[in-house]
């Protein structure tokens, strides 16, 4: 990993850190899970899962207890969607809301950070790591690269495990065709839905799915990252090491279909189908009991490094920006904990 900066050889070296650190285990009854955030349509779906067991897919070992509202008010499909979800989880599934997520900390044994909006992650997150919560923040992990190294930083400081991803990453699907053998790896095409959100960088409000599906077959290790860009459709390549490519096709407007194709020395291949929540929600639930993260804190800061070098393509009429380059410019150095 020569190329990489400081930060994410720290964050390297933070992946193992979280990882012994959760020497503890949680077993016996039910986890009581609390959510931060009920602006998007993953708590219900979450919910649903783990608290009904009747559910298809129902996941047991958690049952999500009480709740803190959030909400952004500048973003309109954040503030307009809190109250009917938090209708829905108190009558559909008895959910206690509560005014603050110090009193959410105080009531569960983890927490699920789900806010639509990254930007606020990083404040909803420090009183859940005081409190020595683990935590799952659902994407993206925060609204700018260095607010995802300040998290993570948070997390090692205050030696409490996270992650964040999206939920392509565990898809069945998508673990099927990466189990396939191609050869030798050369290059992976990701296309997805890409829309875009004002106060974000372009590729984090939804382009972070696509995103994270060619990171999960060609791990973190990607070099530069060059964009072109029109009105309805981005094209953004990576060069991972030893030459290989990464293609993330992101369509904003009309229809949007997602799959992953592989070009390998013996073969191609191509994702099969989507998938749901599930397989996600069960690696959460098993990183609550166990502290073990499933995503290396190296990997989602290089997602989030990535979509980061696109938009500074993009400023740069599509010149190659270096992956490097963007760790050291966002680099937050020392976070007030």
């Amino acid at each position: 990993m020569k190329f990489l900066s400081n930060a994410a050889r720290w964050a390297a070296c933070l992946s193992v850190a979280l990882h012994l650190s959760s020497v503890s285990s949680v077993s016996g009854a039910d986890l009581r899970v609390g959510l931060v955030g009920l602006d998007t349509s993953h708590v219900t779906a979450f919910t649903r899962l783990l608290n009904d067991p009747k559910a298809q897919n129902h996941i047991p070992g958690a049952r999500v207890v009480v709740a803190f509202k959030g909400g952004s008010p500048d973003i309109e499909s954040s503030i307009t969607r809190v109250e009917g979800y938090t209708k829905e989880l108190q009558q559909s599934y008895g959910v206690k809301i509560l005014d603050s997520i110090e009193e959410v900390c105080k009531e569960v044994d983890a927490v699920l950070l789900t806010s639509v909006d990254g930007r606020p992650h990083l404040d909803q997150v420090r009183p859940i790591l005081r409190a020595g919560k683990r935590v799952f923040i659902d994407k993206p992990v925060a609204g700018t690269l260095k607010d995802a190294i300040a998290i993570y930083r948070l997390a090692k400081a205050r030696n409490v495990p996270l992650f964040s991803c999206s939920s392509y990453r565990f898809y069945d699907s998508l673990a099927e065709l990466k189990r396939t053998d191609v050869g030798d790896l050369k290059g992976v095409f990701s296309y997805g839905p890409a829309p875009t959100e004002a106060h974000h960088p372009d590729l984090f409000w939804y382009g972070i799915h696509p995103t994270e599906a060619l990171f999960t077959i060609l791990g973190p290790d990607c070099q530069t990252v060059s964009r072109t860009t029109t009105a309805s459709m981005d094209v953004v390549t990576g060069i991972w090491s030893e030459g290989r490519m990464g293609v993330l096709t992101g369509l904003r407007t009309g229809y949007s279909p997602h799959k992953v194709i592989l070009f390998g020395t013996k073969a191609i291949a191509e994702q099969k189908g989507g998938g749901d929540y599930a397989p996600m929600l069960r690696e959460v639930i098993k990183f609550f009991q166990t502290g073990i993260v499933p995503v290396s804190p190296e990997e989602t800061l290089a997602i989030m490094a990535f979509m980061e070098a696109a938009d500074e393509s993009k400023r740069q009429g599509g010149k190659p920006v270096s992956i490097r380059e963007m760790f050291e410019k966002n680099d937050p150095g020392k976070v007030a904990e």
